[in-house]
């Protein structure tokens, strides 16, 4: 198994900055990469970011590329989400997730984003 703990979010101006980490631990060495997906209300959950674990190669939701970034740090074991010119339609509880080759099977406990106007 692998267990994931996020921290970071909270509320930020439009136009502001937060960063977002994902800290995993158990069966790390599992990981084929990582993502970070966003539920806003009354809406379905969506795809923000993806890095692959080894290599680094990353991939963006059209909605966030150029503002966004998405990182790892396989030493500490923890992903992060580096969010930058936040919009309001950013706002969404968001989430990291874990691939070990076939799915997105485990999943962070959700951390709130909230943009005003």
């Amino acid at each position: 198994q692998v267990q994931l703990v996020q921290s970071g979010g909270g509320l930020v101006q439009a136009g502001g900055s937060l960063r977002l980490s994902c800290a995993a631990s158990g069966r790390t060495f599992s990981i084929y990469r990582m993502g970070w997906f966003r539920q806003a209300p009354g809406k379905e959950r969506e795809f923000v970011a993806t890095i692959r674990w080894s290599g680094g190669v990353t991939a963006y939701a059209d909605s966030v590329k150029g503002r966004f970034t998405i990182s790892r740090d396989n030493a500490k074991n923890t992903l992060y989400l580096q969010m930058n010119n936040l919009k309001p339609e950013d706002t969404a509880v968001y989430y990291c997730a874990v691939d070990r080759g076939n799915a997105y099977d485990y999943w962070g406990q959700g951390t709130q984003v909230t943009v005003s106007s």
